[in-house]
């Protein structure tokens, strides 16, 4: 399928094939997520809410709750707020005399569980003029921006690109991410992957299990609907629509690509990943990140 001749919204995806296959994009299909977090995101933490004085502990922090946590992936916008939350319970921070931002305008956004997007907030920033929003929208922003400047020539792991080849003609394939779709189509295309997948739904679409649910559930039988991440809320979002999870396992990206490959595909062809088999990459997957971060422990 050609781009021009690709659907542009969910609601223009037509089911073509027996088969659905959902992607995660970042630190699933291609290796951005350290250099995203590690680059951008926390960086601009740091600047945005004035945490020179304990930029150490931030990064410890945030590093664990995005990236080395069974939070890993989670939306950039609880996931700030979590971050700050996490921090404040370091006694260094107290120690350092340091004030973090209570952030009530944001919490009181999220609790009204709202499509958690850049475009979202900003309509609200617009709407009450919330200071916390308007900070918040700054850092994702910035965030945005840095994003454009840095992350370039990051390839796909090995394995996406054949993997890709031997799902076309077979399964609709779409790519499911929290990525704004901006950055998405613009890596996608930077690495000749665009063509192989029908529609790129990014943060503005929904939430991963509303795409599933809204693209795949109902359309497809249960058993033909597979959703490949690399986090727990990928895994999240295939259980509350009942379908089948593939993990990419943090580290070991190369080696799960492979499997999927060699292994994992075939049996989701003929329908028998589901069970044994699945049951043991999901726990394997899950035993890589802990719930407890390091500075806790002893």
């Amino acid at each position: 399928m050609t781009p021009d001749a690709a659907p542009t919204t969910l609601r223009d995806f037509q089911k073509a094939h027996d088969f659905f296959v959902g992607i995660d994009s970042d630190g699933c299909a291609f290796d951005t997520m350290e250099v995203k977090h590690k680059e951008c995101f926390i960086p601009n933490i740091v600047q945005t809410f004035g945490l020179a004085s304990v930029s150490r502990m931030a990064r410890e922090v945030a590093e664990f709750l995005n990236l080395y946590s069974r939070w890993r992936g989670i939306n950039r916008f609880p996931g700030l707020a979590m971050t700050l939350d996490l921090l404040a319970e370091r006694p260094e921070v107290a120690q350092r005399g340091v004030s973090l931002p209570p952030l009530t305008g944001l919490r009181a956004w999220l609790a009204g569980d709202p499509k958690l997007s850049n475009p979202a907030l900003k309509a609200e920033v617009e709407r009450t003029g919330d200071p916390d929003l308007i900070q918040a929208l700054a850092w994702s922003d910035a965030v945005n921006q840095s994003i454009s400047e840095i992350v370039r020539d990051v390839p796909p792991f090995p394995g996406v690109r054949e993997s890709l080849e031997a799902l076309r003609g077979r399964a609709d394939v779409m790519v499911v991410s929290a990525t704004p779709k901006d950055a998405l189509e613009r890596e996608w295309r930077e690495h000749g992957l665009r063509d192989f997948v029908a529609l790129i739904a990014g943060q503005e679409v929904g939430s991963k299990k509303d795409v599933l649910a809204r693209a795949a559930v109902g359309h497809y039988e249960a058993e033909k609907i597979l959703m490949i991440g690399d986090a727990p809320g990928d895994l999240e979002a295939a259980r509350a629509n009942g379908v089948l999870f593939y993990p990419i396992d943090p580290g070991a990206e190369d080696q799960s690509w492979r499997r999927f490959l060699d292994e994992a595909l075939p049996q989701f062809f003929e329908g028998t990943y589901a069970g044994t088999y699945m049951d043991a990459r999901i726990e394997a997957f899950l035993a890589l990140l802990p719930e407890v971060p390091p500075w806790k422990k002893g």
